[in-house]
């Protein structure tokens, strides 16, 4: 029994799956693509008012601008055109939010430019810019012991550490390519130790077997993995059968 832990879970939505109603009930916050790799005005006001149904938090995903390759790859952007891109997106959906009459719980960077803000000063130091140009108390979703996470705190703005329930790890905490056939964890028993690990111990389990010291304050369920229903329902299951609070 594990009483007294309460740990977030979140999940990325928005990126035209349509499976936002049969996710949102297991999640309690939810990261909403707002253009940069998927998404439009439409999507965004039909997964805030779904979030908003379901008492789930409201974070935007902004990336690079690359709905071509999902977001996924790193682009050659000069530091000014990242910060208006990042900035444009963020601003769009907070206006679809205000319309709405919704609040910005969070913001989560997407895919290769949350990787790139993991390691690189540069591109984390654009994410914290656009931040701070908001002007509002938001939080900001990132991983244990990265150059972005550093970089917040000095800035003092509010972090939640990041960890990956459906992906694996490498010894220095990146996670594990897409490129290779480990990569995603793609069954909810795995799925629920894997995160099971990370919150009673701290640790985590690298696909060389080591096992390394992380902090998570909430999960992320990528929202387009096959069998993404079924992960989240056990897994919260399980959570719950072991007195963790999902909050």
């Amino acid at each position: 029994m594990m009483n007294g832990y309460t740990v977030d879970i979140n999940v990325d939505v928005g990126e035209g799956l349509g499976n936002e109603a049969r996710l949102l009930p297991y999640v309690s916050s939810c990261n909403i693509a707002c253009g940069g790799h998927a998404g439009n005005e439409e999507t965004m006001i039909v997964v805030a008012k779904l979030a908003k149904e379901f008492s789930v938090k409201i974070g935007a995903h902004p990336s690079f601008p690359d709905i071509e390759n999902f977001g996924r790859k790193p682009m050659e952007m000069s530091c000014a055109d990242l910060y208006t891109s990042v900035k444009q997106q963020v601003r769009g959906f907070m206006n679809v939010l205000r319309t709405e009459h919704l609040a910005l719980h969070h913001i989560k960077p997407h895919g290769a430019l949350y990787n790139l803000a993991m390691k690189d000063e540069k591109t984390a130091s654009v994410i914290i810019e656009v931040i701070k140009s908001i002007a509002l108390p938001v939080k900001l979703y990132v991983p244990y012991g990265s150059v972005i996470a550093n970089l917040a705190l000095k800035e003092q703005i509010p972090v939640m550490y990041e960890a990956f329930a459906d992906r694996n790890y490498n010894e220095d905490l990146s996670l594990v390519s897409r490129d290779k056939s480990n990569a995603i964890l793609n069954y909810p028993e795995a799925v629920f130790e894997h995160v099971f690990n990370m919150i009673s111990r701290q640790k985590v389990k690298t696909i060389s077997g080591v096992e390394v010291d992380i902090k998570a304050d909430t999960f992320c369920v990528h929202g387009d993995s096959p069998n993404v229903e079924k992960i989240l329902q056990y897994l919260t299951g399980k959570l719950k059968e072991l007195h963790v609070k999902i909050a």
